[in-house]
């Protein structure tokens, strides 16, 4: 008989524990929110014996003076860790119905874990040894240097929301080339399979059962304090109710099967169409298109230093190639630069390879940018009002999918934990999107707030953020130098009161360990504050109120009517094509498969179409093709013949470009370049 899956063993469990209740004749009656006898925040029928929350206090509830709601926003973590990867990566559950000794239950062959010791940042050799004990000891984990232990119990989860998080971006995860060699580092064969996408219908559905099991707690369906949300309208009530708001996000490296052996593309459109159409379904609201290794839709920003050794190893177990990194041409926006060379000898009985090639001088950028699948997905993305991840994404790839956001206006943009180029970063805000820092030690995230990111929170009225990236193998808030060191107890800015976190027979303190678990983030938020000063803290209760007016901006998007779409397109000339029609009317025929290519006659290299009547004109999309021009005008007329020109360009560099002008009545529109040797054009849009 097969085994119960995740969700059909908690309901079991949860049937179980109502019929022994029956049974006695303890079931509970349905009762308002938290109990005749109990706050609202404290839970009506708690787990016993479990972590402790030492937070005292009612979490503020409702908005402030001007309607916003208040609170920190994590828009970048991943809970159910333990679920990727093949299951063994993370030692420890996010929560169990069995209790807390169940879920941190002691770390089988974890005594000496060559993966610990290859990650963690404070292992002394490959082969050190460290306490595998869980509950109630844990003697040696979690830490903030261990990616191999679970860091977002669900009671240390809580205890950040009861700190003051308001909502957290659940980001479900995996990572197809270390999960075949998790087996052979830690002598346990995977639980899991190693797709992506199995991994994402796996967490999403541990998550909504985490809800369940929360409810529970609190006295039924909707009492609890984790509510996954779908949209802003929703998120917003959960936040003016004191409670946390949970959003499905995705950040894995083959979305849809997406993989590109050899560079062979193993997805199709139709393959995107369902997987966004599911995703959709299963509440998820954002996701990255690449992640850590090319794919069929997007390059890679590069990881740097031995990271990046072992990470491009990776790229070449899935998809047969390693990095192609080029140094970078003048003007070129840089990809981290990597290294080449040996691996270390500790992983040589892997599936990796033992050495990656020698690299040429940086900086480097990844040749490969956004693929046309790419382009199809980030399109489908905007049709279903999806918030678009560009971290991890090229410079070359996050550059395209600018400007195609730009050209759209669409405002759903994100960048939730600095993996995408500070050059870029004005651009997304221009556009309504939200930005987050990495959950940086305290004295490297106030410099980088001040330094970076302030300016731009002051111009585009946003507020801030961070992006923990918990148990995903980045890394937590190292211990504070004496500056942001804080004193227990505290007072967060919502009123509760903090203590020392304790659970089972262990007490943290971030002074001395900083944060080695979720349940510690008040304590580094406190840090942070007390470094930062009040501005910062002002920002960062802001952040909640900026990312739901980004995600809602985001869903109330409406694209505009592309007047070119269809119509009667003419040029001065088109190149003859033996197999492929380089038309005219291939430039506005809605595919950026085609395009309309001129000779090499610079005197007949115009393109232009007909409206068929006068419209309101305000922006001119033009999409080039493998060739461009530096230098064009925009033109307009009504009959044909006298022309007005909007605009003129002097910088074009090919790509995506938006002309904006002054609103004009035109019925004819004309792309004329100056001084090309060829030119051709994917797409022409024309929008009111």
């Amino acid at each position: 008989m097969s085994q119960p899956t995740r969700r059909r063993r908690f309901r079991i469990a949860l049937l179980g524990v109502a019929v022994a209740a029956l049974a006695l004749g303890a079931l509970p009656a349905a009762n308002a929110e938290g109990g005749a006898d109990s706050p609202w925040y404290e839970a009506v029928e708690p787990q016993t014996p479990d972590s402790e929350l030492n937070v005292t206090g009612e979490p503020h509830r409702g908005t402030d003076a001007d309607g916003d709601v208040v609170g920190y926003v994590d828009a970048h973590t991943h809970m159910f860790m333990d679920l990727g990867m093949g299951g063994h990566a993370v030692c420890g559950s996010t929560f169990s119905p069995e209790g807390i000794a169940d879920a941190l239950q002691d770390c089988p062959n974890h005594q000496v874990s060559l993966l610990e010791n290859l990650t963690n940042t404070e292992s002394e050799s490959p082969v050190a040894a460290h306490d595998p004990i869980g509950w109630p000891t844990f003697k040696d984990w979690p830490t903030y240097s261990s990616f191999t232990h679970q860091q977002m119990y669900y009671r240390w989860v809580e205890r950040a929301w009861r700190g003051g998080q308001r909502v957290m971006v659940n980001d479900m995860v995996s990572n197809p080339g270390l999960c075949p060699i998790i087996p052979v580092v830690s002598l346990t064969p995977n639980t899991y399979d190693c797709d992506d996408m199995n991994t994402v219908r796996r967490q999403i559905e541990a998550t909504y059962d985490l809800q369940d099991f929360v409810d529970q707690q609190f006295g039924g369906p909707g009492k609890g304090w984790y509510r996954v949300v779908t949209n802003p309208e929703q998120a917003r009530e959960v936040v003016e109710d004191g409670k946390l708001a949970v959003v499905l996000g995705v950040e894995v490296s083959e979305p849809f099967g997406c993989k590109a052996p050899l560079g062979v593309a193993a997805c199709t459109r139709a393959d995107i169409d369902a997987g966004l159409d599911e995703l959709k379904a299963k509440g998820v609201s954002s996701m990255f298109l690449c992640h850590k290794f090319d794919n069929a839709l997007c390059g890679v920003r590069y990881d740097e230093g031995t990271t990046g050794l072992l990470v491009n190893a990776g790229q070449f177990v899935t998809t047969g190639r390693f990095w192609n990194p080029k140094t970078c041409k003048p003007g070129e926006v840089p990809d981290n630069t990597v290294i080449g060379g040996v691996l270390p000898p500790e992983i040589a009985s892997t599936s990796l390879p033992a050495a990656v090639p020698l690299y040429p001088k940086g900086p480097h950028c990844n040749p490969q940018g956004l693929t046309e699948l790419g382009e199809y997905a980030l399109r489908g993305m905007i049709e279903r009002g999806m918030m678009v991840e560009l971290d991890h994404m090229s410079a070359k790839a996050a550059g395209r999918a600018l400007d195609i956001l730009e050209s759209e206006r669409y405002p759903g943009a994100v960048s939730s934990h600095s993996w995408m180029s500070d050059s870029y970063m004005e651009r997304l805000y221009a556009l309504g999107g939200f930005a987050t820092q990495y959950g940086h030690t305290a004295e490297e995230y106030v410099d980088t707030y001040a330094e970076k990111a302030k300016p731009l929170l002051d111009k585009y009225g946003a507020g801030y953020g961070f992006g923990s990236d918990m148990n995903g193998f980045g890394g937590t808030p190292a211990p504070p130098g004496e500056a942001a060191e804080i004193e227990y107890p505290f007072t967060t800015p919502d009123g509760t009161v903090v203590d020392r976190q304790v659970t089972g027979e262990r007490t943290w303190d971030y002074n001395a360990e900083g944060v080695s678990h979720y349940g510690m983030l008040p304590d580094w938020l406190e840090s942070v504050g007390r470094l930062g000063g009040q501005e910062l803290t002002d920002d960062l209760l802001a952040g909640s109120e900026s990312y739901l007016r980004t995600w809602g901006a985001t869903l109330g998007y409406a694209p505009g009517q592309n007047l070119a779409r269809g119509g009667d397109a003419t040029a001065g000339s088109t190149k003859l094509g033996l197999l492929t029609s380089h038309a005219a009317p291939r430039a506005s025929d809605g595919s950026t498969s085609t395009a309309w290519t001129a000779t090499t006659d610079p005197n007949r290299q115009w393109w232009r179409t007909d409206l068929r009547t006068p419209r309101a004109v305000s922006t001119v999309r033009i999409d080039w093709g493998t060739t461009f021009a530096t230098v064009y005008d925009v033109k307009v007329s009504l009959d044909g013949t006298s022309w007005t020109t909007a605009a003129t360009v002097g910088d074009g560099n090919g790509g995506l470009d938006t002309v904006r002008i002054d609103p004009t009545s035109a019925r004819f529109v004309r792309i004329d370049p100056r001084g090309a040797s060829a030119v051709s054009l994917r797409e022409v849009g024309v929008f009111s």
